[in-house]
């Protein structure tokens, strides 16, 4: 059984596929890329995939106020969909606040560079603190 941090790795990575297929306007089975990447069904996996996807346009608007000189396009797929997920779960989901922003910026650590981890960590933590609900 997968740990949620592993569980956040490969719900990033079907949202990159999904990110790449979107953008060459190929059809795609969201249950089948997640699928590819899970022996067994995960409900979290498939609500976070399922919920980014559903709350891509309002979760882009949010990062790109919250980008300084920045948007959301112009971050290559990881960073989006690291992002993407960070806002999802702050905002949409009961996952504790600092348990989303960390898991963020974990992923971040390990796919990103310092100064777009930086930039993860600063967005998230100001949508924490003018958007969220605090626990």
């Amino acid at each position: 059984m997968k740990n949620r941090s592993e569980l956040r790795e490969i719900s990033m990575k079907v949202l990159y596929q999904i990110s790449i297929l979107q953008d060459t306007k190929l059809p795609y089975d969201t249950e089948a890329l997640i699928k590819d990447q899970l022996e067994i069904e995960n409900d979290f996996v498939t609500s976070l995939v399922t919920g980014v996807i559903q709350n891509q346009e309002k979760l882009d608007h949010l990062a790109d106020q919250y980008l300084v000189d920045w948007q959301i396009s112009r971050l290559n797929k990881v960073d989006q969909a690291i992002l993407r997920m960070g806002i999802y779960e702050l905002l949409y989901t009961e996952t504790p606040s600092i348990v989303a922003i960390n898991e963020a910026i974990e992923l971040s650590k390990k796919y990103s560079d310092e100064a777009v981890t930086k930039m993860i960590n600063g967005v998230l933590d100001r949508i924490y603190h003018d958007e969220a609900h605090h626990e």
